[in-house]
């Protein structure tokens, strides 16, 4: 009997935090592979812009750990994380703060460039209201990421706002660089599945009971399954818990409440299309 495919989108680990032993006990729960996405370590100081290589190097690191101890498929996906264009340009200025975001979504580049990732992300911005200038040099920021984005046929995964209007935003800032929106990935999406819901962009929706159920009951599979686990050892759970997709996967299998095909969909045919263009 073929394996189900149990994938969660979006993963973090820390060094400070329990990281393989979590992602174990997420294979032992039935996980068969994940996103492991970089966020900003409290091991590296960002300082300048090259310090965003040092978090990028972490991140690959954990990959590596996690592949030698577990028989997970892990898709990497580092850049610079949008949100900290405030404390940067509180500390620096504005215009250093861009130019040290830049210089770290280059470096993201340079690595899909290298295999070191199959992804660009979470980049994007603030996803609170911020003053229109934060919001402009964000907005740069991003586009130059879905550039490289374009350059390297990688996905980008997109941590901001979401509002109404984001994903027809997302859409059309992708389109005017050549990307192709279906390369896009809202992360913390809610469940706007449709065409005209998303635009083209990919949703990558938290694992939740209602999300789910609300997503399936628009008619479509076209979504992506995550849990934005932090491993923070201060918060267990937060933002779910790494085994939120096997138990859910697992339930509806014993259930019947979500097709099987669309299981296959949401965690085996999508995240295939998106990572397998480029692999470590």
């Amino acid at each position: 009997m073929e394996r189900v495919p149990v994938y969660d989108n979006h993963v973090h680990m820390s060094p400070s935090g329990r990281n393989v032993e979590a992602l174990k006990e997420f294979e032992a729960a039935g996980g068969t592979g994940l996103t492991l996405v970089t966020l900003p370590y409290k091991e590296v100081q960002i300082a300048d812009g090259t310090d965003f290589r040092r978090s990028y190097e972490i991140t690959y690191g954990l990959a590596g750990k996690a592949r030698g101890e577990t028989s997970l498929e892990i898709n990497v996906a580092v850049g610079p994380y949008p949100v900290l264009i405030i404390p940067l340009a509180e500390a620096y200025g504005l215009e250093k703060a861009e130019e040290m975001l830049t210089k770290g979504m280059e470096d993201a580049g340079k690595a899909v460039e290298e295999g070191k990732a199959v992804a660009i992300g979470e980049i994007g911005r603030p996803h609170f209201p911020v003053p229109d200038d934060i919001r402009e040099a964000s907005d740069r920021v991003l586009s130059f990421g879905m550039e490289l984005a374009k350059q390297n046929d990688v996905p980008v995964i997109i941590h901001c706002e979401s509002e109404p209007w984001t994903d027809q935003s997302l859409s059309d800032m992708a389109r005017r660089v050549g990307l192709d929106p279906g390369l896009v990935i809202k992360h913390s999406s809610p469940p706007w599945v449709t065409d005209e819901e998303t635009h083209g962009v990919m949703p990558s929706i938290p694992a939740s009971k209602t999300n789910v159920r609300e997503a399936l009951a628009k008619g479509t599979d076209r979504f992506m399954l995550e849990t934005d686990f932090i491993d923070d050892p201060a918060k267990p759970g937060a933002i779910m818990s790494v085994t939120t997709v096997p138990k859910k996967v697992s339930a509806w299998l014993s259930n019947g409440q979500v097709p099987v095909e669309s299981i296959h969909r949401m965690c085996g045919d999508i995240p295939d299309s998106m990572y397998k263009r480029r692999r470590p």
